[in-house]
């Protein structure tokens, strides 16, 4: 797609927009993760798209369904940035690697963290359409490896949903930059020290999870 003007047909009505898809759906991510799905209004959708007070509507058929398209693009990135290539490690260094990518990823796009920490304090339908789509999923490629590392002593017994939440909570350190900054992290945080940070807080993590590693 381009980012030039075009129109998109839904239904009877002919919606002329400049944004590309891409960037609807990112503008919508940024909204969503930011003041959460009930506090985001179709109307305040519109002021940031730019567009109509319908379009959302017009296009996505409802607020629910755009946030579905917006959590599903920004899910399909992080899938493919976390499905990196790895080969045949051993389960300590495979249990390694993915939660280092999964941290890189946080720091990379943090609002997608964002919008699921706000998500998972509430029991709702959009929790459901998480966990089933894409928390689930993650886990199950990760939980095999962590009853392997606790079934040979490599890793302390712990319930599975701990273990679940010690990996991926420290992503917050990621991803809740405005607390960060007040405890001293610098605002200029760059590139570079993003990756460094989501390398130090996976070796932190891993040292507790798997206190036996070398």
């Amino acid at each position: 797609m381009t980012a030039d003007a075009r129109d998109r047909t839904t239904g009877s009505r002919s919606i002329s927009v400049a944004l590309t898809e891409d960037e609807i759906l990112r503008r919508g991510l940024d909204t969503f993760a930011e003041l959460g799905y009930e506090a985001t209004t179709v109307r305040e959708l519109a002021r940031r798209l730019k567009v109509s007070h319908n379009f959302v509507n017009d296009r996505y058929g409802s607020k629910a369904r755009f946030w579905r398209a917006v959590v599903d693009a920004a899910m399909r990135e992080r899938g493919e940035e976390l499905k990196a290539v790895i080969g045949e490690l051993p389960d300590e260094e495979l249990l390694v690697a993915t939660v280092t990518r999964f941290y890189r990823a946080a720091a990379q796009t943090p609002d997608v963290n964002r919008l699921v920490a706000d998500e998972s304090v509430r029991d709702s339908d959009r929790l459901d359409y998480l966990h089933e789509h894409f928390i689930e999923p993650f886990w199950a490629g990760i939980r095999p490896t962590v009853e392997r590392l606790m079934a040979t002593g490599r890793m302390p017994r712990t319930a599975m949903d701990m273990v679940f939440f010690a990996i991926t909570g420290p992503a917050l350190a990621m991803t809740h930059e405005p607390l960060a900054y007040r405890l001293g992290r610098s605002r200029d945080w760059n590139v570079r020290e993003r990756e460094e940070s989501a390398e130090a807080m996976a070796n932190l993590v891993m040292r507790g999870l798997l206190p036996h590693r070398s």
